[in-house]
């Protein structure tokens, strides 16, 4: 039997608790696996129970760097304990000194983004600059002292391979079509009230919270834009955020983006070239549970972030046969291909021609919807369990081989 050990601490929300979310349950599928799985006691009751999956829990550390150190000291008894034969750490940092060999799933975009460097500067959020420049270089050492680093996508793991002078090998992360559309619960009354206003509305979604990298700014200046070439169509755009630091997790600053927001609404009431107004909506976060008919209720997807590792969101749109608009980035051409359109990642001009382009071709829509359905299915979880637990054997192989 193959004993695994998944160092789960990092994942506390987004792609890091998908990922858990994904992962578990097929490697409770595993009779011949067994996985300690090392987590948060809060997120817990996130998983059922399984005869091969034993979870390890510890309360949640005050940020990453606190929880780095404990890591450091607490992991390695915890993973002898278990009788583990790898570890696997998921959280973008390795374990320095681990008791087996390792497997590192690197998944953070922002420690290599020159983008992200120069943004926060001209922000003047010098907290989080400094913030990310110790996270890099953990994140880098990480690489260098892993048996093996995993990326969520080719692209990615090219970009890291770079940064950190080290192999990286490339595994796409999985979706489940399935299991995403299966679950019945409803959108609440409130979003379904904000959907069923906008029903004469091109209707475009954006699926994230509030952070610099993804470029919110970016897609507010293309609303007018795009506002002024409809001549007169109404266009909503639906954010799963509010801007309000404290309705966003991290310590992003929104107030920039609040007020952009609060000066196009201001300029549009002023405006008389327009028969009917552009609206931002902040529907605020909406359950994983619900989110497929928020997407079945809109036209177009959109994502301007100008730094990725895989995008969740752009594989959810595409299996519901939204349309995808995206920002030029080799990681959303390698997620997406022919699914989607893409534009200048700091261009609001070239965003709002790309999505007026869909507004005003039947038949681009439809070729986009039916290439995004079909490139959806290449995403399995299955299938990256499989390889994951490939690369374990070959490591625990390689150990023998040392030892004999």
């Amino acid at each position: 039997m193959t004993r695994l050990f998944i160092n789960g601490l990092g994942a506390s929300a987004g792609g890091g608790l998908t990922y858990l979310r994904n992962v578990i349950p097929h490697l409770a599928q595993k009779s011949d696996v067994h996985t300690t799985v090392l987590l948060n006691s809060a997120l817990r009751r996130e998983f059922g129970d399984a005869t091969n999956i034993s979870f390890v829990e510890i309360a949640a550390s005050e940020g990453a760097l606190l929880r780095l150190m404990r890591e450091q000291t607490e992991i390695p008894a915890l993973v002898r304990r278990s009788n583990a034969q790898v570890l696997i750490s998921a959280g973008n940092f390795a374990l320095w000194n681990s008791p087996v060999p390792q497997i590192l799933l690197s998944r953070n975009s922002l420690y290599t983004s020159a983008d992200f460097a120069r943004d926060v500067q001209l922000r003047g959020d010098y907290a989080i600059w400094m913030d990310t420049l110790v996270k890099g270089w953990l994140a880098r050492e990480s690489i260098r002292r892993a048996d093996v680093t995993v990326a969520p996508s080719a692209a990615f793991a090219r970009e890291l391979a770079d940064w950190s002078g080290r192999e990286v090998v490339s595994i796409h992360h999985g979706f489940d079509a399935q299991a995403f559309a299966n679950d019945g619960a409803p959108l609440s009354a409130e979003i379904q009230s904000h959907i069923d206003q906008g029903r004469d509305a091109v209707r475009l979604l954006f699926v994230s919270h509030y952070n610099y990298y993804r470029n919110f700014e970016t897609l507010f200046r293309a609303m007018p834009i795009l506002s002024r070439r409809l001549k007169g169509k109404p266009v909503k755009l639906y954010l799963t955020c509010r801007l309000s630091a404290t309705d966003n997790p991290g310590s992003y600053q929104t107030e920039a983006a609040s007020g952009l927001l609060q000066d196009l609404k201001s300029d549009d009431l002023k405006s008389n070239d327009l028969k009917s107004k552009c609206e931002i909506v902040e529907l605020g976060a909406v359950p994983y549970r619900s989110l497929h008919y928020l997407y079945r209720a809109c036209h177009i997807y959109v994502s301007p972030a100008y730094a990725e590792s895989f995008a969740h969101p752009l594989v959810e749109a595409m299996s519901t046969g939204l349309p995808v608009v995206a920002a030029d980035l080799a990681v959303h051409r390698e997620i997406c291909g022919s699914a989607a359109i893409y534009f200048s990642r700091f261009s609001p001009e070239e965003l709002a021609d790309r999505v007026f382009r869909i507004c005003e071709s039947h038949e681009l829509a439809e070729n986009l919807s039916n290439n995004g359905l079909r490139r959806s299915q290449d995403f399995s979880w299955h299938e990256h369990v499989s390889r994951l637990l490939a690369l374990a054997e070959t490591l625990i192989r390689a150990r023998a081989e040392t030892r004999n």
